[in-house]
């Protein structure tokens, strides 16, 4: 089982939409997919239509019962051949836990361990904010995608996610790749024109090579989630990222 990371330490750059429409499209080449949501803010699951009223199981109990299994918490949905483990606002404790719990800095990378029979792919939506579940995925991760948006207070943040990621890198010592999707991309805007150069002038090789443009048919996330057609620029240019993504020679350039 591949486990994609979908990390960005700012907010608002699409990382949820990245999730949803990459998971959509392993699953239409053929693979078993699980969707991951780490983010207590739960929008992966409010698009699935998760209730909240009580909490359904999930990711949660991944960092509080070492019995629960992750194939077991990942729910079916109406997208064949993809299941989804939901987020809980009580994700957000675990902070606190974290100094006092030994071992809690692993939980993930051990369970998705336990269900790398189960599926083909892990795709993980991260926190927009550095601590306990983003290390957690990017310990875990065979790939960080890094969504960006075009302009430049995201590139600062973009600069910051990279830094944890060589700080994770090091400490677990072992490669991760990184690829970052310039995301939210408005061609008439001299701003965002300019912060798409600056990202292939910095990163090269990491960027996908067309950014996803800006499409407010992506910003109904249940309806990417429902299983419906996707039929826009910005769902073609999704899948064109993944294409990109899924390119051997992409992933020699993220792990050189």
């Amino acid at each position: 089982m591949q486990t994609w990371a979908i990390a960005n330490q700012k907010g608002g750059v699409g990382k949820t939409t990245t999730t949803l429409c990459l998971a959509r499209g392993l699953v239409d080449a053929g693979f078993r997919v699980l969707v991951l949501d780490l983010d207590p803010h739960a929008s992966l699951s409010h698009a699935f239509r998760i209730p909240t009223d009580p909490p359904a199981r999930g990711s949660y109990e991944l960092f509080t019962d070492p019995t629960q299994m992750l194939s077991r918490l990942g729910r079916a949905t109406a997208i064949d051949r993809l299941h989804v483990c939901p987020a809980q606002p009580a994700l957000a404790t675990l902070e606190r836990r974290g100094a006092s719990q030994p071992g809690l800095g692993l939980a993930l990378g051990r369970s998705l361990h336990a269900a790398r029979d189960a599926y083909d792919y892990a795709v993980l939506d991260c926190p927009p904010t550095l601590g306990l579940l983003m290390v957690n995925a990017l310990a875990a991760a065979d790939r960080l995608v890094s969504p960006t948006q075009t302009d430049p207070l995201a590139l600062h943040g973009l600069r910051d996610m990279l830094r944890t990621a060589d700080m994770v890198e090091r400490s677990r010592r072992r490669p991760l790749p990184r690829a970052i999707i310039p995301t939210l991309h408005d061609k008439r805007t001299r701003s965002g024109q300019q912060s798409l150069e600056q990202l292939h002038e910095m990163y090269g090789p990491l960027v996908s090579p067309d950014p996803i443009p800006l499409d407010t048919r992506l910003r109904d996330a249940a309806a990417v989630a429902s299983g419906a057609t996707l039929a826009s620029r910005g769902a073609d240019a999704y899948r064109e990222a993944l294409q990109w993504l899924l390119d051997p020679i992409s992933l020699e350039c993220e792990a050189a």
